[in-house]
């Protein structure tokens, strides 16, 4: 889920409403962009999602020609780590992002994506949140850092939850790990984005950086470009490390500090 985007007061996109046995009624063009994103993100990420991911993948057993059910994704994630996905609007706020994240409850909205945003799309769609995010809350390093981030975002103050906001872009979406095997993608905003996923790993246009806390905190991000700066963690086990600091002492530290200065251009205003 793109935390960014929650607080955003219009979209262009409209959940799907579950009906009274919790099935939700896909239309055949939404299958068929399921299908089309399933088929090239499995490409696309071959030698690039790290292990852990693609382990969970093989976990979930995604359809690969409809969108699944949340029942199938929570059998799944229940059994390995306690977490279930819970059906949400195509926009929540930051008090019940923070309040599911903290029950273990991880938010979808049930709409997918026009063609149009096929590569790239600032609103978390359905196969952002399940394709992107669902296999690594099978792995206990993720699902404990995520855990820990909801409860304390939900008892911090909105200038806090600006700074932690960050920390989230720079992890559970954006995140890069260091392997055995090379640097590999474990941020479901990267591994659900077919341009994203290259741009992360092959263009000359970003920077890879290892990943301080107290400098994510401190770094400014866009929802809308493609990232110029990726945060790489030392291994995967380091989201448990991470989890186990006083990540407010380091949001205190991080406001006292201030904000690096941004590696893009502010956004364009539009001219009315």
């Amino acid at each position: 889920m793109k935390l960014c985007n929650y607080m955003s007061k219009i979209t262009r996109y409209k959940s799907h409403q579950s009906d009274e046995n919790g099935i939700v009624n896909w239309s055949a063009q939404e299958n068929k962009t399921w299908a089309a994103l399933l088929e090239e993100q499995l490409c696309l990420i071959k030698g690039r999602a790290c292990d852990e991911y693609l382990h969970g993948l093989n976990l979930l057993n995604l359809p690969s020609k409809h969108i699944p059910q949340l029942s199938e994704v929570n059998s799944i994630l229940i059994e390995a780590t306690g977490w279930q996905v819970k059906e949400v609007p195509s926009l929540i706020n930051f008090d019940e992002f923070f309040r599911l994240l903290a029950n273990k409850q991880f938010p979808v909205a049930t709409f997918i994506r026009s063609n149009e945003e096929f590569d790239y799309l600032q609103e978390p769609d359905i196969f952002h949140e399940i394709f992107g995010h669902c296999p690594l809350l099978t792995n206990p390093a993720f699902a404990h850092f995520t855990h820990t981030y909801g409860k304390l975002g939900y008892a911090a103050s909105k200038e806090d939850r600006a700074f932690l906001a960050r920390l989230y872009w720079f992890t559970v979406e954006f995140g890069l790990v260091d392997t055995p095997d090379g640097i590999r993608i474990y941020g479901g905003g990267v591994l659900s984005s077919p341009g994203e996923t290259i741009h992360s790993l092959e263009s000359d246009d970003c920077i890879h950086m290892p990943m301080l806390p107290l400098d994510a905190l401190r770094t400014p991000y866009r929802i809308d470009i493609m990232q110029p700066i990726y945060y790489i963690l030392e291994s995967f086990d380091s989201l448990f490390d991470i989890a186990e600091m006083d990540i407010m002492e380091l949001v205190d530290q991080a406001k006292k500090l201030g904000l690096f200065a941004p590696k893009f251009l502010p956004k364009e205003k539009k001219v009315s």
